[in-house]
């Protein structure tokens, strides 16, 4: 491994310290509920989910437990709680959930990284991940996407460490 490795390693791990820097644009994500799989996701019109109380409230335990564990990078309001909605049972279960990462599984996602001197876009589909920085052009590893490996441990495939020049 060369110097340069090693200081892109130390960034990731500073950078994974304020998930404050990472905006979501977009994602997709299988999640394991208690009965089912759902996927959710999050784009440019907001929030959807293949659950049966989404399509019946416009909000679900599996989004509010991802506006849980992501609201730093979410940069965006919560859904407010619907009418008729039991409110105590979903809040029970998202607290539940977004303390079990293992219900989620990233299969895409487009974010917004502000690094130390400009903003990168890194994403992420079905384990291939990229980024629009030289460093990623040059070694396809970066401390952008390794920083958001560290962010979403177990919920991503891992990047492969690059073979020494």
């Amino acid at each position: 491994m060369d110097y340069s490795m090693i200081g892109k390693i130390q960034k990731a791990k500073d950078y994974a310290q304020d998930p404050s820097r990472v905006t979501f644009d977009s994602f997709t994500i299988e999640f394991q509920g208690n009965n089912n799989h759902y996927a959710v996701t999050l784009g440019p019109d907001g929030w959807h989910c293949t659950c049966p109380g989404f399509q019946t409230y416009g909000i679900c335990p599996h989004i509010m437990s991802l506006e849980r564990r992501f609201g730093a990078m979410l940069k965006r309001e919560p859904i407010p709680y619907a009418p008729g909605q039991n409110v105590v049972s979903d809040v029970e279960k998202a607290m539940q959930y977004a303390q079990e990462p293992e219900r989620m599984k990233f299969l895409s996602f487009s974010a917004r990284f502000r690094g130390n001197h400009n903003d990168y876009t890194v994403t992420y589909d079905n384990g291939k991940w990229d980024c629009d920085n030289d460093y990623f052009r040059s070694r396809g590893i970066c401390s952008h996407t390794m920083a958001m490996e560290i962010l979403l441990k177990g919920m991503v495939k891992p990047l492969a460490m690059p073979t020494p020049l």
